[in-house]
């Protein structure tokens, strides 16, 4: 490189190469955490009931293809930039040139339209566990879904308005960023907040003992979204702004929204995950408990003798806490 190249153009250069570099990193740990997934979900017990095959099925299904996607756009962008350094040096424009009209090359393309469709099902899924916690309620299914079919439709006019086009220029992508991250964020403060309810329900029906799990789950749900909302804003930021920063965060960020799912599919192949049939008991054990004091009101307000049996009261089992334990275990045999 002469020393007449512009500063700003070695900038561009140095950010390209160093988020293939972040690119590198984070798919490591990607294609870690899906080895780790498949073990975890190949060790799930062998007796399980059709259902539980089939969802069983499906993650192994869905993890092998988010992977297989993230392999192709990785590998497409590392092909890119061998072209940028190597095999295309001698262009006209040079290095600079190769990164800003990325996309006349098709491979670029292709990348680009794996990692859609890879975030397109990892939106899927949030949006699947979601709607399980909320009892697929209308008034968060419909929202929810109208955004996710709207980033789909920003993502599809992105790639038709790519060929030819310089990609910072395309208005639409840093609409569906806008939208994708959003999604993200709501999502997590949907979740969390179901969440937390439930916790502070079971801690006043079962005592905060069994209410502990809870706290680890939206621990681990604030962390793992954490982390691809803050490379979301950073991106949009910068990709607004037609800053060469985009060009770290680019390459890596559809890795790192896998890395989060990813977490959330070991938690639930490994049986710690809040399914539905946690969400439908957390309200029933709460109107069991309630009935159940109704219930003894009315006993004591109808038998004026009842009050006299207060000491032999406490000698028998008490029902409302064998009942609360049955839920307990039912609960931690469900997963």
């Amino acid at each position: 490189m002469s020393s007449a190249t512009p500063p700003t153009d070695l900038w561009l250069e140095r950010s390209r190469l160093n988020g293939m570099l972040l690119s590198g990193i984070s798919y490591g740990i990607y294609f870690l955490l899906t080895i780790q997934s498949f073990i975890a979900l190949l060790r799930t017990p062998r007796h399980l009931s059709d259902n539980s095959k089939q969802k069983q099925v499906a993650m192994l299904a869905y993890v092998a293809i988010t992977f297989i996607l993230a392999t192709i756009g990785f590998a497409g962008n590392a092909k890119y930039t061998q072209m940028i350094w190597i095999d295309l040096r001698n262009a006209p424009g040079g290095p600079a040139a190769l990164i800003d009209l990325e996309l006349d090359y098709w491979i670029n393309r292709m990348a680009l339209a794996s990692y859609y469709i890879m975030k397109w099902l990892t939106e899927v899924l949030l949006l699947y566990r979601c709607f399980v916690i909320w009892v697929w309620r209308s008034y968060i299914v419909i929202p929810m879904t109208t955004l996710f079919l709207a980033s789909v439709a920003m993502a599809i006019l992105v790639l038709t308005e790519s060929d030819g086009a310089v990609f910072y220029n395309i208005n639409v992508q840093l609409a569906y960023l806008c939208i994708a991250v959003g999604m993200n964020i709501i999502y997590t403060v949907l979740v969390v907040g179901r969440l937390l309810v439930a916790r502070r329900e079971i801690k006043e029906t079962l005592g905060p003992e069994h209410s502990e799990s809870y706290t680890s789950i939206v621990a681990m749900l604030v962390e793992s979204a954490a982390l691809y909302s803050v490379l979301g804003v950073i991106y949009i930021v910068s990709f607004s702004l037609h800053l060469n920063v985009s060009n770290l965060v680019f390459l890596s960020i559809s890795h790192v929204q896998g890395i989060a799912q990813l977490l959330i599919i070991l938690r639930v192949a490994r049986g710690r995950a809040y399914s539905q049939n946690v969400a439908n008991r957390s309200g029933a054990m709460t109107s069991l408990a309630f009935a159940s004091v109704h219930l003894s009101n009315m006993q004591s307000s109808a038998d004026p003798s009842a009050d006299q049996d207060t000491t032999k009261e406490h000698k028998r089992p008490d029902v409302q806490s064998v009942t609360a334990q049955q839920a307990i275990n039912e609960i931690r045999a469900s997963g």
